[in-house]
């Protein structure tokens, strides 16, 4: 078992060799930013703010699936920025009966994007593996979130200094799995489809989208998430170190 073990990573390393790779392209939000938990910080401050009287766990519970589906709306272009920003509140509030002023999710939707960069958790070994190969590779983000946010959740996590370049969306002008987007990161980043690889935990938007361009990907399925396809996969961020030896 460990033969095959470390013959397995043997061949992934000349894959992924550092002298065919110079540039690594990471996901931001539940890839190295821990979405999932600042964001159910957020909630709770501006529920306590505005004296929300509902079920907090039942709030998340309902939300979650909700926000997740507005996203892909948003990265496929069928909803604007503001519509995602209502509906995925409307829509909770209307599942849970709980009666609220569209004023009123209007001020909890600006609050929730003021507050949620202050609650900068960081998945597990982000910080290791960002230190591991900082020396070796010029490293950008590409992420789907909105430039007022992205930005502020970079700075204030205490990782911006890692990255060279930091694509959003709204500067690519199109969302992931676009290829526009993929084509806009190389050209700002001076890279190429050779040199580049994606890592992020979005199959579709991050994977899919980077493999569709040319570029090598990785997808970090965290939540262990049955995929169609098989691709280079990691559990952990640190099982990348397995994909770069230096």
């Amino acid at each position: 078992m460990q033969i095959k073990e470390n013959l397995i990573k043997y061949t992934l390393s000349l894959y992924f060799c550092p002298m065919n790779l110079k540039h690594i392209f990471f996901d931001l939000d539940q890839t190295l930013w821990d979405f999932d938990l600042n964001s159910e910080l957020a909630f709770k401050q501006c529920f306590e703010k505005q004296n929300i009287q509902l079920n907090f766990r039942a709030f998340i519970k309902t939300y979650e699936p909700i926000n997740e589906s507005y996203w892909k709306l948003y990265a496929d272009g069928k909803v604007t920025k503001d519509q995602l920003k209502y509906a995925r509140l409307r829509d909770t509030f209307t599942l849970l009966q709980y009666e609220i002023t569209d004023e009123a999710i209007d001020v909890l939707a600006e609050s929730y994007l003021e507050i949620l960069p202050h609650f900068n958790h960081l998945h597990h070994g982000t910080i290791e593996i960002l230190d591991y190969l900082f020396p070796n590779y010029k490293m950008h983000i590409i992420t789907n979130g909105f430039n007022e946010v992205s930005f502020r959740k970079i700075e204030l996590s205490g990782i911006s200094k890692y990255f060279d370049k930091i694509i959003t969306s709204e500067n690519a002008g199109a969302k992931k799995p676009n290829p526009q987007v993929f084509h806009y990161a190389l050209q700002q980043a001076n890279a190429s489809t050779h040199d580049s690889i994606m890592i992020g935990d979005n199959f579709e938007a991050d994977v899919q989208g980077a493999l569709a361009i040319g570029m090598k990907a990785i997808h970090y399925n965290y939540m262990n998430k049955p995929v169609d396809e098989e691709v280079e996969t990691v559990k952990h961020l640190l099982e990348l170190k397995s994909y770069f030896q230096f």
